[in-house]
């Protein structure tokens, strides 16, 4: 499906769909493996950069022509391998620190306009007086309907102090209102948290950043400190594109017993195979203080539901495996979107780098993630009605490259790519985004009913009988799998 709907955008930060499991920085010298240079390729790729040279209708740059060949190879092996350029690599550095430079607004599409779901606090679009709610209909003056989400991001990102003007059509409005911001750095909150009701507590993850540990603990903190007494906790990872996966071993760790495996590696590098555990050495190796050692005692055993989706990617499906297989969380939503891969970033200059595949993804109880994903426990459409756009959207699987998964064998792609295309474009029209964590948050209201005690509405394509799906109960007993056995020495 080319032209996919992203349901939520963040000014500069972007979906990155699995971002860097691991910071390798060094510099890459010429590395021979034993197997000899393919010689005769190497001069077929040296004849044609000379046919380009001479024979082209335009002068084509020489720097143009290598870097374009390096990202082509590199692109050629998955969908998550990448050649990163100068701003490339500043903004993949940019979204793993929680920051950016922009005006401050959650946005998403709505006929074809952008949408102001929320404007960030404390930033200049939020000191500016823009509005939840508000459509950005222009940008610096140019028309924007029918313009991506991604390219009206772009327009709005720039260089620290730079001014960017937006213009606002808004509800009860007569003219459109015209905003000249001065864009500033964006510093992203990726946890929130609240009491939906009584006795019950929604925390959201909305991507795994580095100061995502921190930012949980403090805010699972001042939850307790609201209400003693929580008999529920809701850890929602919808659209949780994924992110650094120190975050997810620290998120896991919050609620698992101590010293829990929750996520290993295997790949060609000896680097490559390794089991990572709910220790501080692998969630926040540079911190002087444990940022999970005065949590609340009792967030190792309150009933707990991981509410997941079609964009629960990368880490955010190490956190759904690791606490499924050890029987801590019961599962809700629907089949995640199946990232399951390392990559490894290859620093090259100062400015460039190679996001490599080194290794896939395994959960405690050496489940394959990449290609498939996570199961629910229990399979929940995203409203009464249905699973709306969440059933049409790409996952893993259906990426062209995409790396297999080694443990069971995928299943044929059936799909329709142009009548799944067709059926979004109309869906997308009517189709509003649903707001986690509000009144009107179906998915969330099952995950309460399950917590209660009530019926839970399952999906209507997906219906099984409880005993099929792995329903537990609330109070089900914590009891973990045998613990992995490393493959190399835990560092």
């Amino acid at each position: 499906m080319g032209n996919k709907v992203k349901n939520i955008g963040l000014i500069g930060l972007g979906m990155v769909a699995g971002v860097a499991a691991s910071f390798q920085f060094s510099a890459v010298a010429q590395k021979i493996t034993g197997t000899p240079l393919p010689l005769e390729e190497l001069r077929q790729l040296s004849d044609v950069f000379g046919l380009i040279k001479t024979d082209y209708v335009e002068t084509v740059d020489d720097r143009k022509l290598l870097t374009e060949a390096i990202s082509g190879m590199v692109a050629s092996l998955d969908p998550h391998s990448v050649y990163l350029d100068k701003k490339a690599f500043r903004e993949m550095r940019e979204t793993v620190a929680g920051k950016f430079v922009g005006i401050g607004v959650e946005v998403g599409l709505e006929d074809g306009y952008i949408k102001v779901v929320s404007p960030i606090e404390d930033t200049p679009a939020f000191k500016a007086g823009i509005k939840a709610g508000d459509l950005i209909t222009r940008i610096d003056g140019t028309l924007i309907k029918g313009m991506s989400l991604d390219e009206s991001v772009k327009k709005m990102r720039g260089e620290v102090h730079s001014k960017v003007s937006v213009t606002i059509s808004r509800k009860d409005e007569d003219k459109p209102l015209v905003f000249n911001i001065t864009r500033e750095e964006i510093r992203v909150q990726s946890v929130k948290a609240k009491i939906i009701e009584p006795g019950y507590a929604w925390v959201r993850i909305s991507q795994f950043q580095e100061p995502t540990v921190d930012d949980m603990a403090k805010k699972i903190t001042a939850l307790y400190q609201q209400d003693p007494h929580i008999k529920g906790l809701v850890l929602d990872l919808r659209n949780d594109p994924g992110g650094v996966v120190p975050g997810a071993i620290g998120v896991s760790a919050a609620f698992l017993p101590k010293d829990s495996a929750i996520v290993s590696t295997n790949g060609q590098l000896a680097t490559s195979k390794e089991t990572f555990y709910g220790r501080q050495e692998f969630y926040a190796p540079r911190a002087k203080n444990d940022p999970l050692a005065k949590l609340p005692a009792g967030l190792k055993d309150v009933p707990m539901v991981v509410l997941v989706n079609a964009g629960s990617a990368s880490a955010s499906e190490i956190v759904a495996g690791a606490l499924q297989d050890y029987k801590r969380a019961t599962v809700i939503g629907q089949q995640t979107f199946g990232k399951g891969s390392v990559q490894t970033l290859r620093q090259l200059t100062a400015d460039t780098a190679v996001k490599l595949t080194t290794a896939r993804y395994y959960t405690p109880k050496n489940r394959a993630i990449q290609a498939r994903g996570i199961t629910p426990d229990l399979l929940v459409d995203e409203t009464a009605e249905g699973d709306g756009l969440n059933g049409l959207r790409v996952r893993e699987a259906d990426l062209q490259k995409h790396l297999g998964n080694d443990k069971e064998p995928e299943q044929a792609n059936k799909r329709d790519v142009a009548e799944d295309e067709q059926r979004l474009a109309a869906l997308s029209k009517k189709w509003k985004p649903v707001e986690f964590g509000s009144k009107q948050d179906f998915q969330l209201a099952q995950a309460l009913n399950h917590f209660k005690g009530l019926p839970v509405q399952v999906s209507k394509a997906d219906a099984k009988p409880a005993s099929d799906v792995g329903e537990t109960k609330p109070d089900t007993p914590t009891t973990p799998p045998a613990p992995l056995k490393p493959d190399t020495k835990a560092k």
